[in-house]
């Protein structure tokens, strides 16, 4: 299969400026996906789609292709993920003339992911024929039927499909997950059908202690006690 990597790192980030290429452990964070995908024996190919010349050229010295810049209108603070994604999908296949038939995703704020997500998430792909995506997640620690929302001056349970969910004992709660930010891995067909996930997704467990996405710099520093 023709395997491309694509990290999305955009310039402009109000909680942390130029956020993808802070140091952490002395390495630009974006450089921290780059190696991860580089390292897999399956990437045909390493691609960073980003907005900024600044974050290309880092990029291109740690060993990423930067074929393009991305628009600016697919690079605002408000860029759902799918436009970039197929940004990226139709200016790669327009510019190599060829067809790409999985693209993964990494995104440069989890930068310690577990390894191997890769190649498991491939595999998954092989052996689920029907599946439209891969997705990494984590068994959640806060269960939606424990969670409540603002009802006037009251509150209500969120879950209101099962009376008084939030009543119930923790050995009849559902297993439920939380998506992380470590790996997506997605069809073409699921893309062109106008989805990054499509309707059959396939879960990537990973541990919770596993899971770090890096939104403030408190995260930052966290990851750089994790990393020394």
């Amino acid at each position: 299969m023709n395997i491309v990597t694509v990290i999305p790192a955009r310039g402009g980030s109000k909680s942390i400026p130029q956020k993808n290429i802070q140091l952490l452990n002395g390495k630009p964070l974006v450089k921290y996906s780059i190696d991860y995908s580089l390292k897999s024996s399956l990437t045909t190919d390493t691609i960073v789609s980003t907005d900024s010349k600044d974050i290309a050229n880092i990029s291109r010295q740690c060993g990423a292709k930067v074929p393009f810049l991305r628009p600016k209108e697919f690079a605002e603070d408000d860029t759902p993920d799918y436009p970039v994604i197929k940004h990226a999908l139709d200016t790669l296949e327009r510019l190599n003339n060829n067809i790409i038939d999985v693209i993964i995703l990494l995104r440069p704020t989890s930068p310690l992911r577990p390894p191997n997500l890769i190649e498991m998430g491939i595999d998954l792909l092989k052996r689920f024929p029907k599946a439209t995506s891969v997705r990494s997640v984590t068994k959640t620690k806060e269960h939606p039927f424990r969670q409540w929302q603002k009802n006037g001056n009251f509150i209500r349970g969120f879950e209101v499909s099962i009376k008084e969910s939030y009543n119930l004992p923790r050995q009849k709660l559902p297993e439920i997950y939380f998506q992380t930010g470590d790996i997506e891995i997605v069809k073409r067909n699921t893309l062109i059908s106008g989805s990054i996930s499509g309707e059959n997704v396939l879960p990537l467990l990973i541990d919770h202690s596993s899971m770090l996405d890096i939104d403030e710099i408190s995260d930052l520093e966290v990851a750089n006690k994790m990393i020394s």
